[in-house]
C-alpha cells in the first residue's frame, strides 16, 4: 500500500466517522426539538389553566363581595353606608385642600 492509498483509506475512514456522527447529532437534534415542542405545549396549557383559575378566583371574590344573605342584610347596609361616609369625607378633605 502506497502512501497515497494509505492517506486515502484514512480519509475514507474519517469521512465515514464524520457521517455517522452527523447522523447521531441529527437524530439527537430531532429528539431535542420534540422535547422543546412538548414543553412549549405544556407551558401553554399551564398558562391557559392559570388564566382560567385567575378568572375563577376573581369571579368567586366578586360573588363573595356581592353575596348578601337575609341575616346580614342590615350589616351590609351599615358597611355600605360607612364606606359612603368615608368616601364623602375624603372628597370633602380634597375639596378643602384645592381651594
Amino acid at each position: 500500500m502506497t502512501a497515497n492509498e494509505k492517506t486515502l483509506a484514512t480519509f475514507e475512514t474519517r469521512l465515514r466517522q464524520l457521517l455517522l456522527r452527523f447522523q447521531e447529532l441529527k437524530k439527537e437534534n430531532g429528539e431535542l426539538y420534540a422535547i422543546i415542542e412538548e414543553n412549549e405545549k405544556t407551558v401553554n396549557e399551564l398558562h391557559a389553566k392559570l388564566e382560567q383559575q385567575q378568572n375563577d378566583y376573581n369571579s368567586l371574590k366578586m360573588a363573595k363581595m356581592i353575596e348578601i344573605t337575609d341575616g346580614n342584610l342590615a350589616d351590609a347596609k351599615d358597611r355600605l353606608s360607612k364606606l359612603i361616609r368615608d368616601v364623602n369625607k375624603c372628597i370633602a378633605i380634597l375639596s378643602d385642600e384645592n381651594q
